[in-house]
């Protein structure tokens, strides 16, 4: 029997990878558990994808860095008319209100480049990239590394504690960065 043409299959393995970790964790991934969730033979894990920090890169890339991502809903809020701390507060609100495990599965992945060398340049690519649009809106770059910075310091403190999203505590937050001056 012939070899099967499956131009999405590669496609398949990535999106089966993040349900992996969104559904049991970094820790839950494997070349069979990621095979099994994409209905695929274990080979094919391994062909397009030899390591899991392979198959962990190309996750990460996807949820962070291609097309229709939270840097796209970034560049629509900045965009926005307003004090820019009511905009960024109007987009963690956003972040918030939505589907929590999408978020959830970002930052599992963007974590998980402490540990994995393999994963710091997606996640270094990725934060350079948020810095490079939110820079358009900020005295410099420094205050846009700062209010990151806090962005991802409330949207982690709300992932781990289920608490729900204050507007008006974060927009005040993001007033303080913003209005930060040193000598």
């Amino acid at each position: 029997m012939g070899r099967r043409y499956d131009p999405d299959r590669r496609q398949r393995i990535i999106d089966a990878a993040i349900r992996v970790v969104g559904d049991r964790g970094i820790d839950g991934l494997s070349h069979r558990s990621v095979a099994a969730e994409a209905d695929v033979p274990l080979g094919s894990t391994t062909y397009h994808f030899a390591t899991l920090d392979d198959l962990l890169v190309a996750a990460l890339r996807k949820v962070c860095l291609e097309p229709q991502t939270v840097l796209d809903d970034w560049r629509r809020h900045l965009g926005r008319e307003g004090p820019l701390a009511d905009r960024l507060a109007g987009l963690l609100d956003e972040v918030m209100a939505g589907d929590r495990s999408r978020i959830r599965v970002e930052y599992e992945l963007y974590l998980a480049a402490l540990r994995r060398e393999a994963l710091q340049p997606v996640a270094a690519e990725w934060l350079d990239s948020a810095v490079g649009i939110l820079s358009g809106y900020t005295a410099d770059p420094a205050t846009a590394r700062a209010l990151i910075a806090l962005m991802d310091g409330l949207l982690l403190q709300l992932l781990l504690t289920g608490r729900p999203f204050d507007r008006a505590e974060a927009r005040e937050a993001l007033a303080r960065v913003i209005g930060c001056r040193t000598a």
